[in-house]
């Protein structure tokens, strides 16, 4: 069983005690660090706390992570688009429509069941229905993703995300034309309070979000944009490019209702993806192109404009 222990300082007073371990420990939900808590797992000054713990300076959290439990997903001949892979860690390129792990009621042709064929070996960290994931991209998302193969791997790895290391870049449409070449979106996302389905901009119970973005090109309604991640929250780049009122073109959550192009999900791709190899230390950056049904939207957009 893994033990983790925190001293709460002054800038996390007063604080949620499971929004603080989430914040902590990016890898690990919000639901499974209230699991814990329910179980018992989670003290505070060596005393059992609920949830909503309301910290103060120089507590002691101490936090125990059981071991994964025996796995019930089942491997899955899926194949994959590997553009890396050795006994540390495995790089793919997602398809656009697949989920990347199981949920309740969903519990096949995810990335999950995939790699658990392809490798005899994935971290336990995240739990039995998250094995090797470190980091995640929305069903619709296309792209680069990694996953560990232990959990040495999978704690390197999501140091890294933690400290904003990681090399993260997407390629996005949104819809009309933005003016500027470059911007940053640095707003809070957090639970929409009216719609629990979606993220939101949002002041109370969220975190920090950070995104750039730079213009690749214009077609007068629809913007090109590539963005970079210093954060990674749920829906990041599509909820901030909404805030900022550049929905991505296809996007059922946060766009306009009606369908452009006849899509079935956001044109949103994870491009870049790089980092420090977890045990050598060598940096890897990989690019993935887009998928045919972006370039082919594309396509259609410059032939538009000549």
């Amino acid at each position: 069983m893994e033990s983790y222990t925190y001293i709460v300082d002054g800038e996390n007073a007063k604080c949620r005690l499971d929004v603080f371990l989430a914040n902590q420990c990016q890898d690990i939900s919000r639901s499974y660090i209230q699991k814990l808590i329910e179980d018992g797992l989670v003290t505070v000054d060596g005393k059992p706390a609920r949830a909503n713990h309301k910290l103060r300076v120089e507590e002691t959290i101490h936090m125990q992570i059981p071991p994964a439990e025996e796995l019930k997903v089942e491997p899955e001949n899926i194949p994959l688009d590997i553009y890396y892979e050795d006994s540390h860690v495995i790089v793919v390129n997602k398809p656009r429509g697949m989920v990347v792990h199981p949920a309740e009621g969903n519990i096949a042709g995810t990335l999950v069941n995939a790699l658990l064929y392809h490798c005899h070996d994935l971290s336990g960290i995240n739990g039995i229905m998250r094995p090797g994931i470190v980091h995640r991209l929305d069903k619709d998302t296309s792209g680069l993703i990694m996953a560990a193969k232990h959990d040495q791997a999978h704690q390197s790895l999501a140091r890294q995300l933690k400290d904003r290391t990681v090399t993260r870049r997407y390629q996005a449409l949104v819809h009309h034309n933005i003016k500027g070449d470059f911007g940053t979106i640095n707003a809070p996302i957090g639970r929409d309070p009216r719609d629990r389905q979606k993220m939101a901009v949002v002041e109370r119970n969220s975190k920090n979000a950070v995104t750039h973005f730079q213009v690749l090109e214009r077609f007068g309604d629809y913007t090109l944009i590539e963005c970079r991640l210093e954060t990674g929250r749920t829906h990041q780049i599509r909820v901030h490019m909404a805030y900022i009122g550049f929905p991505l073109v296809g996007d059922p959550k946060y766009g306009p209702s009606k369908s452009h192009f006849h899509l079935d999900g956001q044109l949103l791709h994870a491009k870049v993806l790089g980092f420090l190899h977890p045990v050598s230390g060598e940096y890897l950056e990989f690019i993935a192109p887009l998928p045919d049904v972006f370039e082919n939207v594309l396509v259609k957009l410059r032939g538009a404009k000549n």
